[in-house]
């Protein structure tokens, strides 16, 4: 439940088209709602703005679904993330309506059309970070942000990136995704004045160890203004970027 749907609730009671008992048993598992191996936190769209995700790994295929259709009874774009092919086969045979984004390893419950507001720029240095880039892009998109992708504009090539200098400059928000020595966040903070979420990979050799090469490198960025998530966090990442760009947003 929504700030919008508790609005309508209020205005159905107060018009007499709700009694007071009806809508103290909608309110009643507002809070939460226990299901014995998770309790559904019902109350975060409303306390942070957006419904509770669901982690896939370490839950089993049954246990996601029953999440995903108690959540989407009361919400659109229900995500679940990390999600391997049982979990969406799972979701194949359980009637709900979703949609599978393979390389993003999401799945969108009861996926709505949201009209994005402002600008999120979604930058990835290589190719096999998109994973994690598209988690993020999917996810800030899920949350009613506009997004536009800048991909494969590592600093092994940097004129690529150089070409979209223009468009960092109007986004609210920049998620830079790399791996390896993990520069490009860096790199952009250097370029435009636009706050810059860096998401270490953990793609690269050996001594990338996992991505915590590039975590240490962006901690320790020199360009003001870069802040840095936890490694191949890009779901993090987008809500962060998702938060700056509608405080914008409404101030504009």
């Amino acid at each position: 439940m929504d700030s919008e749907a508790v609005e309508r609730l209020l205005r159905a009671v107060r018009d007499d088209e709700m009694s007071v008992d009806a809508a103290v048993a909608r309110l009643r598992t507002l809070p939460y709602e226990d299901l014995g191996f998770a309790r559904i936190d019902h109350h975060r769209a409303l306390r942070a703005g957006a419904p509770e995700a669901i982690f896939c790994p370490g839950k089993t295929p049954a246990q996601v679904v029953t999440i995903a259709r108690t959540l989407a009874a009361a919400h659109a774009n229900v995500l679940a993330t990390r999600a391997d092919e049982s979990v969406v086969a799972a979701f194949a045979a359980s009637g709900l309506p979703y949609r599978h984004l393979e390389h993003a390893r999401l799945i969108v419950v009861r996926p709505a059309r949201v009209e994005g507001v402002g600008l999120v720029v979604v930058a990835a240095a290589g190719t096999a970070d998109l994973p994690v880039a598209e988690e993020a892009a999917v996810v800030a998109e899920s949350l009613g942000n506009r997004v536009e992708r800048v991909y494969d504009c590592g600093v092994a090539g940097l004129h690529r990136l150089l070409e979209h200098v223009g468009l960092l400059s109007e986004a609210n928000a920049i998620v830079a995704v790399a791996g390896m020595e993990g520069a490009l966040p860096s790199v952009i903070g250097g370029l435009v004045d636009r706050p810059v979420i860096a998401v270490p990979t953990s793609v690269g050799y050996g001594t990338s160890l996992g991505g915590l090469a590039a975590l240490l490198a962006m901690l320790n960025s020199c360009a003001a203004g870069v802040s840095v998530v936890n490694i191949d966090n890009g779901f993090g990442a987008a809500h962060q970027a998702s938060q700056i760009n509608r405080l914008v947003a409404k101030i504009r």
